[in-house]
C-alpha cells in the first residue's frame, strides 16, 4: 500500500489477555506527535467496537482514546509500532481469523491550510485511512514483511553509471526516497547507508529529521554517532537537513511566536550536530527569520526555502519569500528548487495508482486533462471531485490523492528557475518514474539540467523519488532508481556541456 494508506500489516493481530490488540504502522511518511492522532474507529467482524473498550498503548503508557490529544510531547516515531488494545468479552484465540476495519484519521501538525493563534487551533492537512483486512491473529512476535531488493542497475547504465571530475555539480539523495522500506522496517538507519554506498547513489546524504530521528527534534548523542561512524566509513557528505514546523503540534492552538523560535533553534542545533551544512526551512516569517538568522550565522547554516508543487518560483507566496529575504541581504537565505513544481505530465505512477482505487479510463482522462488547466491548485481539485461527483463516483475512493495529485505535481515553466538561479542553494530532484529508454515521463531533466549549468548551479542534486506516496510497497526498488536517475542527469549535464 502506498505511504499514506498504511496502518494495518498482514501480522497486524495479536491475542491480549483484554481482547486483542493490534499493532499500528503510521500512515504517513514522517514521524508525528501522538496528539496528531484525531480518531480511531474499529470494527472486528462487523461489530463496531466502542471507543471506552480501546486504548492506545505506546513507549510503556497506555492511554485512552480521550487522552491522546493532550499527548503533543509524545512523538509517534515512524518505526514505532503501538499497540491498539482492544477489551472484549472474550479474548480471541491464537490462530483464529477476523474481518478488521479500523479507521484512522490524522491532523499533519507541519501543513497548515489556514493559521491559527496562540488560543485558537489552525485548520491542517488531514488524512483520512480506512482499512478493511482479513487477519490472523497471531501470539508470535510481529516481524517486517520479506524486503524487495533489485540488483545495482550500474553495469547497464554505461559512462553515466560514475561521475567525473567536469561534471558542473554533485550528486546525492534524500533518503526520504526509501520511506516506504524504512517504515515498513526493511531498513534500519545502518542497513540504509549501507545499501546507499553499496549502490554507489551518495556522496550527498539528505535527510527529513522529522523521518530518520528517533528523538526528533532534538538528536541523542548515541544518534551522532551512528551518524558520524557511517559518514566516516562511507566516505558520504551531508547535504540537507529537512526542517518542518510543527505549528499544530498542540490540538488545542498553534505554536506561538516563542515556540516557533524554540523549536527552529533546536532544530538548527540538530543540524549542526550531524555537521550539515544547509537547513531547509518552513517558513520565511520575517519576524521568525529575525530571531533564527544569528543562530544560523553563529553555527554556520545556509537556510533554504523550499518551492514546491504547485509553486514556482513566480508565484506570489514565493515572490514575497523573495522580497522578504532581499530586505535581509543575507548570503544565509536562499532556496531548496524542488522539480515536482516543473512538471509536464501527471507521473504514469500516480496514474497507475488511482486506476487500482476504481478510476476508469475516461475518469483519468478527465484526471489530467483538468490537471493540465490553468487555474489555482484548489480549484482544479474541487473541478475533479465535483466531476466524479457528477457521475456518481465516490472522491472517497482515491483517499488522500484526490488531494496530492494536484498539490503534488505542477506545471510551472522550468525557465523560472533562471530567474532565482543564485539563490538556490540545493535541489530536491523530484523523480517518480524511470522509462525503458532512461527518461522520467513527466519531468523533462535534460530542459531542466540545461537551466542550472548554464545558470552555473555548484550545489548538490539530491534525488527525491516520491513514487512511495502511490506505489505500493514492493513494487519498485527506490534506490535502484535513484541510480538510473543519477545516470539520466549525468548524461543530460554532459550534453549541455558538449554544446557549450
Amino acid at each position: 500500500m502506498a505511504t499514506q494508506d498504511t496502518l494495518l500489516s498482514e501480522q497486524s493481530l495479536f491475542p491480549h489477555p483484554d481482547g486483542a490488540a493490534l499493532s499500528l504502522q503510521l500512515p504517513w511518511y514522517r514521524s508525528v506527535w501522538l496528539s496528531s492522532v484525531t480518531g480511531l474507529a474499529l470494527e472486528i467482524d462487523g461489530a463496531a467496537i466502542d471507543a471506552s473498550k480501546l486504548r492506545l498503548e505506546h513507549r510503556g503508557v497506555s492511554y485512552r482514546l480521550d487522552e491522546i490529544a493532550e499527548q503533543s510531547e509524545v512523538l509517534w516515531f515512524l518505526q514505532d509500532r503501538p499497540r491498539l488494545v482492544v477489551e472484549l468479552d472474550e479474548p480471541i484465540a491464537d490462530g483464529s481469523e477476523h474481518e478488521v476495519r479500523l479507521v484512522a484519521d490524522l491532523r499533519l501538525p507541519y501543513m497548515q491550510i489556514k493559521p491559527g493563534s496562540e488560543t485558537e487551533p489552525g485548520l491542517y492537512v488531514p488524512n483520512h485511512v480506512d482499512v478493511t483486512r482479513a487477519l490472523v491473529a497471531s501470539a508470535a512476535v510481529e516481524a517486517a514483511t520479506t524486503p524487495y531488493f533489485e540488483a545495482s542497475a550500474a553495469d547497464a547504465l554505461g559512462e553515466f553509471a560514475e561521475p567525473r571530475d567536469s561534471d558542473p555539480f554533485k550528486l546525492g539523495l534524500t533518503l526520504y526516497s526509501a520511506t516506504a522500506e524504512f517504515a515498513a522496517g526493511w531498513y534500519d538507519f545502518d542497513s540504509l547507508l549501507a545499501r546507499v554506498a553499496d549502490l554507489g547513489v551518495g556522496p550527498g546524504i539528505e535527510i527529513v529529521a522529522s523521518q530518520m530521528v528517533p528523538t526528533y527534534p532534538h538528536v541523542s548523542d548515541e544518534f551522532v554517532a551512528k551518524w558520524r561512524s557511517a559518514f566516516d566509513k562511507y566516505g558520504f557528505d551531508a547535504s540537507s537537513f529537512g526542517a518542518n514546523l510543527d505549528m499544530g503540534r498542540n490540538r488545542s492552538r498553534d505554536m506561538s511566536l516563542d515556540e516557533e523560535f524554540e523549536f527552529t533553534e533546536t532544530l538548527l542545533q540538530s543540524a549542526k550536530k550531524l555537521d550539515f551544512p544547509l537547513v531547509r526551512i518552513q517558513s520565511a516569517k520575517p519576524e521568525l527569520l529575525r530571531r533564527i538568522l544569528p543562530i544560523a550565522e553563529r553555527l554556520n547554516l545556509k537556510l533554504g526555502y523550499e518551492i514546491h508543487a504547485p509553486l514556482g518560483p513566480n508565484a506570489e507566496p514565493i515572490v514575497k519569500v523573495r522580497e522578504v529575504f532581499e530586505e535581509f541581504d543575507s548570503p544565509l537565505l536562499g532556496f531548496v528548487a524542488d522539480f515536482s513544481s516543473t512538471m509536464h505530465s501527471m507521473a504514469p505512477t500516480l496514474l497507475r495508482s488511482v486506476k487500482k482505487r476504481g478510476l476508469d479510463d475516461a475518469a483519468v482522462e478527465k484526471l489530467q486533462e483538468i490537471w493540465r488547466t490553468d487555474v489555482p491548485m484548489r480549484e482544479r481539485q474541487q473541478a475533479f471531485i465535483a466531476y466524479l461527483q457528477g457521475r456518481g463516483i465516490n472522491p472517497g475512493i482515491l483517499g488522500s490523492l484526490a488531494h496530492l495529485s494536484f498539490n503534488m505535481q505542477g506545471r510551472v515553466d522550468v525557465r523560472e528557475w533562471s530567474d532565482i538561479m543564485p539563490q538556490i542553494l540545493h535541489v530536491h530532484a523530484k523523480f517518480y518514474d524511470i522509462d525503458e529508454n532512461g527518461d522520467e515521463p513527466a519531468i523533462d531533466y535534460r530542459a531542466i539540467t540545461e537551466e542550472f549549468v548554464r545558470g552555473g548551479f555548484s550545489g548538490y542534486m539530491s534525488s527525491e523519488w516520491e513514487g512511495h506516496a502511490f506505489a505500493d510497497l514492493g513494487e519498485v526498488d527506490p534506490l535502484v532508481l535513484v541510480q538510473r536517475q543519477h545516470a539520466l542527469i549525468r548524461r543530460s549535464m554532459r550534453e549541455v556541456q558538449a554544446l557549450a
